[in-house]
Protein backbone atom coordinates (compact mmCIF):
# COMPACT_ATOMS: atom_id res chain seq x y z
CA UNK A 1 0.00 0.00 0.00
CA UNK A 2 2.07 2.93 -1.26
CA UNK A 3 0.23 5.94 -2.64
CA UNK A 4 1.26 9.39 -3.77
CA UNK A 5 -0.22 11.83 -1.26
CA UNK A 6 -0.35 15.62 -1.05
CA UNK A 7 1.41 17.20 1.96
CA UNK A 8 -1.99 17.95 3.53
CA UNK A 9 -2.85 14.26 3.75
CA UNK A 10 -0.49 13.17 6.50
CA UNK A 11 1.12 15.64 8.86
CA UNK A 12 3.19 14.18 11.72
CA UNK A 13 5.76 16.27 13.55
CA UNK A 14 8.83 14.80 15.28
CA UNK A 15 9.00 15.32 19.03
CA UNK A 16 11.18 13.72 21.69
CA UNK A 17 12.92 10.48 20.76
CA UNK A 18 10.98 8.32 18.30
CA UNK A 19 7.65 9.92 19.14
CA UNK A 20 5.68 11.67 16.41
CA UNK A 21 2.76 14.05 16.95
CA UNK A 22 -0.11 14.57 14.50
CA UNK A 23 -2.30 17.62 15.23
CA UNK A 24 -5.25 16.02 13.44
CA UNK A 25 -5.02 12.95 15.67
CA UNK A 26 -5.07 15.16 18.74
CA UNK A 27 -8.16 17.00 17.50
CA UNK A 28 -10.30 13.91 16.99
CA UNK A 29 -9.21 11.91 20.04
CA UNK A 30 -12.16 12.74 22.27
CA UNK A 31 -14.88 12.14 19.65
CA UNK A 32 -13.28 8.80 18.73
CA UNK A 33 -12.97 7.74 22.36
CA UNK A 34 -16.63 8.63 22.89
CA UNK A 35 -17.55 6.65 19.77
CA UNK A 36 -15.69 3.58 21.02
CA UNK A 37 -17.16 3.89 24.51
CA UNK A 38 -20.64 3.81 22.97
CA UNK A 39 -20.18 1.13 20.29
CA UNK A 40 -17.11 -1.05 20.97
CA UNK A 41 -17.11 -4.24 23.02
CA UNK A 42 -15.81 -3.64 26.52
CA UNK A 43 -13.45 -6.61 26.60
CA UNK A 44 -11.48 -8.88 24.27
CA UNK A 45 -8.88 -8.27 21.55
CA UNK A 46 -8.81 -5.06 19.54
CA UNK A 47 -6.83 -4.31 16.38
CA UNK A 48 -6.18 -0.76 15.25
CA UNK A 49 -5.32 -0.66 11.55
CA UNK A 50 -2.94 2.13 10.46
CA UNK A 51 -2.24 3.37 13.96
CA UNK A 52 -0.03 6.20 12.69
CA UNK A 53 1.77 8.11 15.42
CA UNK A 54 0.26 6.03 18.24
CA UNK A 55 -1.70 8.89 19.83
CA UNK A 56 -5.03 7.18 19.17
CA UNK A 57 -4.23 3.77 20.57
CA UNK A 58 -2.91 5.25 23.84
CA UNK A 59 -6.19 7.10 24.34
CA UNK A 60 -8.25 4.08 23.29
CA UNK A 61 -6.41 1.76 25.69
CA UNK A 62 -6.89 4.25 28.50
CA UNK A 63 -10.61 4.71 27.83
CA UNK A 64 -11.33 1.00 27.21
CA UNK A 65 -9.00 -0.87 29.59
CA UNK A 66 -10.89 -4.15 29.19
CA UNK A 67 -9.64 -4.46 25.60
CA UNK A 68 -6.14 -5.68 24.76
CA UNK A 69 -5.01 -3.39 21.92
CA UNK A 70 -2.89 -4.44 18.94
CA UNK A 71 -1.66 -1.34 17.09
CA UNK A 72 -0.31 -1.70 13.56
CA UNK A 73 1.22 0.32 10.75
CA UNK A 74 3.15 -0.36 7.56
CA UNK A 75 5.65 2.46 8.23
CA UNK A 76 8.74 1.72 10.33
CA UNK A 77 9.02 5.24 11.76
CA UNK A 78 5.37 5.23 12.79
CA UNK A 79 5.69 1.84 14.48
CA UNK A 80 8.64 3.24 16.42
CA UNK A 81 6.49 6.22 17.41
CA UNK A 82 3.63 3.93 18.50
CA UNK A 83 5.98 1.89 20.67
CA UNK A 84 7.57 5.03 22.16
CA UNK A 85 4.18 6.52 23.07
CA UNK A 86 3.12 3.17 24.53
CA UNK A 87 6.29 2.95 26.61
CA UNK A 88 5.65 6.42 28.01
CA UNK A 89 2.02 5.57 28.81
CA UNK A 90 3.08 2.30 30.49
CA UNK A 91 -0.31 0.67 29.97
CA UNK A 92 -0.65 -3.11 30.38
CA UNK A 93 -3.13 -3.53 27.50
CA UNK A 94 -1.10 -2.35 24.47
CA UNK A 95 0.97 -4.83 22.45
CA UNK A 96 4.02 -3.91 20.38
CA UNK A 97 3.13 -2.39 17.01
CA UNK A 98 2.58 -4.92 14.24
CA UNK A 99 3.91 -4.42 10.67
CA UNK A 100 0.59 -4.91 8.89
CA UNK A 101 -0.60 -3.83 5.45
CA UNK A 102 -4.33 -4.37 5.85
CA UNK A 103 -4.97 -3.82 2.14
CA UNK A 104 -3.21 -7.08 1.23
CA UNK A 105 -5.15 -10.36 0.99
CA UNK A 106 -4.58 -13.09 3.55
CA UNK A 107 -3.69 -11.28 6.77
CA UNK A 108 -6.89 -12.23 8.61
CA UNK A 109 -5.91 -15.90 8.78
CA UNK A 110 -2.60 -15.00 10.41
CA UNK A 111 -3.69 -12.32 12.88
CA UNK A 112 -7.34 -12.85 13.86
CA UNK A 113 -9.72 -13.24 15.50
CA UNK A 114 -10.43 -9.82 17.02
CA UNK A 115 -13.47 -8.62 18.94
CA UNK A 116 -12.95 -5.08 17.62
CA UNK A 117 -11.18 -3.67 14.57
CA UNK A 118 -10.78 0.10 14.44
CA UNK A 119 -9.59 2.23 11.52
CA UNK A 120 -9.47 6.02 11.33
CA UNK A 121 -8.63 8.28 8.41
CA UNK A 122 -7.22 5.88 5.83
CA UNK A 123 -9.86 4.96 3.26
CA UNK A 124 -9.71 8.26 1.36
CA UNK A 125 -5.94 7.74 0.95
CA UNK A 126 -6.11 4.36 -0.80
CA UNK A 127 -7.70 3.08 -4.06
CA UNK A 128 -11.10 1.41 -4.19
CA UNK A 129 -9.69 -2.09 -4.73
CA UNK A 130 -7.54 -1.65 -1.60
CA UNK A 131 -10.65 -0.63 0.36
CA UNK A 132 -12.40 -3.80 -0.84
CA UNK A 133 -9.47 -5.94 0.30
CA UNK A 134 -9.30 -4.19 3.67
CA UNK A 135 -13.00 -4.62 4.39
CA UNK A 136 -13.01 -8.25 3.25
CA UNK A 137 -10.00 -9.15 5.38
CA UNK A 138 -11.25 -7.17 8.40
CA UNK A 139 -14.57 -9.01 8.24
CA UNK A 140 -12.73 -12.33 8.12
CA UNK A 141 -10.50 -11.27 11.04
CA UNK A 142 -13.44 -10.45 13.31
CA UNK A 143 -14.62 -12.97 15.84
CA UNK A 144 -18.33 -13.85 15.62
CA UNK A 145 -20.17 -11.00 17.31
CA UNK A 146 -17.21 -8.68 16.72
CA UNK A 147 -17.38 -5.05 15.63
CA UNK A 148 -15.68 -3.13 12.82
CA UNK A 149 -15.50 0.67 13.16
CA UNK A 150 -14.38 2.79 10.20
CA UNK A 151 -14.01 6.57 10.59
CA UNK A 152 -13.07 9.37 8.24
CA UNK A 153 -14.29 11.77 5.55
CA UNK A 154 -16.77 10.43 2.99
CA UNK A 155 -19.08 11.59 0.24
CA UNK A 156 -22.79 11.51 0.99
CA UNK A 157 -24.84 9.96 -1.83
CA UNK A 158 -22.14 10.89 -4.32
CA UNK A 159 -21.73 14.48 -3.12
CA UNK A 160 -18.96 16.30 -1.30
CA UNK A 161 -20.73 18.32 1.36
CA UNK A 162 -18.34 21.07 2.46
CA UNK A 163 -15.81 23.40 0.80
CA UNK A 164 -13.01 21.85 2.84
CA UNK A 165 -13.93 18.34 1.70
CA UNK A 166 -14.17 19.48 -1.91
CA UNK A 167 -10.71 21.04 -1.71
CA UNK A 168 -9.07 18.09 0.06
CA UNK A 169 -10.60 15.50 -2.30
CA UNK A 170 -9.32 17.51 -5.27
CA UNK A 171 -5.81 17.62 -3.73
CA UNK A 172 -5.86 13.86 -3.22
CA UNK A 173 -7.01 13.11 -6.77
CA UNK A 174 -4.46 15.53 -8.22
CA UNK A 175 -1.70 13.65 -6.40
CA UNK A 176 -3.07 10.22 -7.39
CA UNK A 177 -6.26 9.80 -9.47
CA UNK A 178 -6.85 6.38 -7.92
CA UNK A 179 -7.50 7.77 -4.43
CA UNK A 180 -9.97 10.21 -2.89
CA UNK A 181 -13.17 10.24 -0.86
CA UNK A 182 -15.32 7.11 -0.95
CA UNK A 183 -19.12 7.29 -0.96
CA UNK A 184 -21.26 6.37 2.03
CA UNK A 185 -23.67 4.32 -0.11
CA UNK A 186 -20.78 2.31 -1.56
CA UNK A 187 -19.38 1.77 1.93
CA UNK A 188 -22.66 0.33 3.18
CA UNK A 189 -22.79 -2.02 0.19
CA UNK A 190 -19.18 -3.16 0.57
CA UNK A 191 -19.65 -3.86 4.28
CA UNK A 192 -22.81 -5.84 3.54
CA UNK A 193 -21.07 -7.76 0.75
CA UNK A 194 -18.41 -8.77 3.29
CA UNK A 195 -21.10 -10.38 5.43
CA UNK A 196 -21.32 -7.68 8.09
CA UNK A 197 -24.66 -6.72 9.61
CA UNK A 198 -26.11 -4.56 11.10
CA UNK A 199 -24.40 -1.50 9.65
CA UNK A 200 -24.88 1.89 11.28
CA UNK A 201 -23.71 5.26 9.94
CA UNK A 202 -22.99 7.95 12.52
CA UNK A 203 -22.36 11.64 11.91
CA UNK A 204 -19.14 12.80 13.57
CA UNK A 205 -17.59 16.23 14.20
CA UNK A 206 -15.80 18.10 11.39
CA UNK A 207 -18.12 16.56 8.78
CA UNK A 208 -16.72 13.05 9.25
CA UNK A 209 -18.63 9.78 9.37
CA UNK A 210 -18.28 6.56 11.33
CA UNK A 211 -19.49 3.18 10.10
CA UNK A 212 -20.24 0.59 12.78
CA UNK A 213 -20.58 -2.94 11.37
CA UNK A 214 -21.10 -6.17 13.25
CA UNK A 215 -20.14 -9.73 12.39
CA UNK A 216 -23.14 -11.96 13.04
CA UNK A 217 -22.81 -14.74 15.59
CA UNK A 218 -23.50 -18.28 14.36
Amino acid sequence: MSQRLPPSASVAEPTEGDRLFAPAAARNLEPLCDLLAAHAPQKGRALEIASGTGQHVIAFATRLPGLTWQPSDIDTARRASINAHAADADLPNIAAALPLDATQPGWAAEHGPFDLIMLANLLHLIPTNAVHNLITEAAAALAPGGTLILYGPFKRAGQLTSPGDTRFDAELRAADPAIGYKDDLDMARWLSDAGLSPIDQIDMPANNLAFIAGKPSP
